[in-house]
Formats: C-alpha cells, structure tokens, sequence
C-alpha cells in the first residue's frame, strides 16, 4: 500500500455490496473523484462536514441498488458525520458521475447534480 493511498472505511453488504467511505478531506477527494465509478452511488450528509461515501456494486449487477441498500448507505454517510448523534438525518445522494469539484476548490469540496435525499438514523450495516 502506498503511503499517499486513501484510508477508507469498508462495510461489505449481502450479495456482494460494498460501501466505502473516507476518513479525512483528502480522503473524500480520492474516493469521489478517483476510486468511484460513474454508476457507483455517492452520499454526503447535508449541510455538515462528514465522510464522502460510495456503494459500489458487485461485478455484473445490472439492476443497481434497491431503497434498502441505498438508505443503508446513506444510514452510513450519517453515521461518519457531525450530525451521528441527531436522530432523522437528511443524506444527498446521487450517482458519482454528477459529483465533480469546483475549480480551485479545498479538499473535500465537491459539488453535485441530480440529487436525491434520504432521511435516515446514523448507523452502520449489522
């Protein structure tokens, strides 16, 4: 592993779901922008600072995610955020390739198109 290689927290889910998420501003850069694939589902709690999070699909998953995994993912994004202790939480959502970063933007800073929002409880997969 290479020193600069982004630390990110990993939650795999039943049928080979995976959720990544990061754990500092550089972090979040790296995965939003370098490791996430354009189909993948990117979550950001809204409004406050917090993990950048994807939920990649298993190989050869045409259908994409259902409400369940998508509201785990986003259960996740609240989880790794300043609002973990605040009860219903609203996550944007949308999928990885509305995710870009403004020009000459801070670490961390993204902007985002064709947003969803889930509200969800903070937590992390069983």
């Amino acid at each position: 592993m290479k020193p600069d290689s982004p630390k990110l927290y990993e939650y795999p889910l039943p049928g080979g779901w995976l959720i990544l998420a990061g754990r500092s501003e550089r972090d979040n850069d790296r995965l939003s922008l370098k490791i996430a694939k354009a189909d993948d589902w990117w979550f950001h709690v809204r409004g406050m600072p917090g993990s950048h999070v994807i939920l990649r699909a298993p190989a050869g998953e045409k259908n994409g995610p259902d409400k369940e995994l998508l509201k785990q993912a986003a259960a996740v994004a609240a989880w790794h955020s300043k609002a973990k202790n605040g009860g219903v939480v609203a996550v944007s959502a949308t999928l990885a390739k509305f995710v870009s970063k403004p020009r000459g933007a801070k670490p961390g800073t993204v902007s985002i198109r064709k947003e969803t929002v889930f509200k969800v409880r903070p937590q992390l997969p069983a």
